[in-house]
């Protein structure tokens, strides 16, 4: 089959596209999918890199990816409730590739309408945010929560459920992006690299953090007594914390029901996450370069 494989850490350059990967074995309760896409996201090239080597080590050759979206090629003998050919999404592992093994458990049925391509960026940043919010914060109807990097992708997805459950949210963004944060129909904005914005924030129920580094130390200080900061990025670095703030860490995990939601709402356009580029499986490497630059959306590797 057609996959990108990884040999050793390293730059772009290290992903291998090739034509003659071996399938993946099938057990009795997992899913053959054929992909019709997958995607980009940062924890890839962190992979990639080594960087993560302590919490997300490769086994080499290794394939990267954790984005599904395709047909049903076959099911396990103790599968229900997917058929072959349906068309679904998912997290998983291995999905730079034309075949990929989930477990059936973390299935999601492609809502009706919704591009399975577009559908590709979508589950691992939804769970990402939507856990940042409700599991890590546990946000609540009528407070209010600052989201950084809100017109990023899992941070588009964290505003999306902060607003769902009746928070009132704040966009933290870059100065330069704050014309694409009003758009997400938060109640107000801020610049996070605008120190006396910052300074004018009043407290916080809850910060929802994607960003880190010295923005996150900045903020700390914002959150009321009782309140919250989570961060799927990692602890407050040269930070004091408060006494009365619990610090939330989370890594996310497939939610089938909850994926569901979300490709629904994308597909009624009741929040947006955009793609900048669709490429082909093979410039899987350009895709890792052009994600590392930053300031683009979403990339998505199509299986031609």
């Amino acid at each position: 089959m057609k996959a990108v494989l990884l040999n050793e850490y390293g730059g772009p350059q290290k992903l291998q596209y090739v034509t003659d990967a071996p399938e993946p074995e099938l057990a009795e309760d997992e899913v053959l999918v054929a992909q019709v896409a997958t995607s980009v996201n940062p924890v890839d090239w962190k992979m990639r890199s080594g960087e993560a080597a302590s919490m997300f080590p490769v086994t080499f050759p290794g394939i990267l990816g954790m984005d599904i979206s395709g047909v049903v090629r076959a099911v396990g003998s103790r599968v229900g409730g997917v058929s072959i050919g349906d068309r679904v999404i998912a997290t998983g592992h291995a999905t730079y590739a034309e075949l990929v093994i989930v477990a059936a458990r973390d299935i999601t049925h492609l809502p009706e309408g919704l591009d399975p391509v577009d559908a590709a960026a979508l589950p691992l940043v939804a769970g990402t945010g939507d856990q940042l919010i409700r599991e890590a914060c546990q946000v609540q109807s009528g407070q209010t929560v600052l989201v950084t990097g809100a017109t990023g992708s899992v941070g588009r997805c964290a505003v999306h459920s902060a607003r769902s459950l009746g928070a009132k949210v704040i966009a933290g963004v870059r100065k330069r992006s704050l014309k694409d944060a009003e758009s997400l129909g938060v109640e107000s904005v801020v610049a996070l690299d605008d120190h006396d914005a910052v300074e004018r924030l009043g407290r916080l129920d809850a910060i929802a953090d994607t960003v880190g580094g010295d923005t996150a130390s900045a903020l700390l200080n914002k959150v009321r007594d009782g309140g919250v900061f989570g961060s799927l990025v990692g602890p407050v670095k040269d930070q004091e914390q408060p006494p009365t703030v619990r610090i939330a860490m989370m890594h996310a995990h497939p939610d089938p029901q909850r994926l569901k939601v979300f490709a629904e709402d994308l597909r009624d356009g009741k929040f947006a996450l955009p793609v900048s580029r669709r490429l082909p499986l093979e410039e899987a490497a350009e895709a890792h370069a052009l994600g590392e630059q930053g300031g683009i959306g979403k990339i998505v590797l199509m299986m031609l």
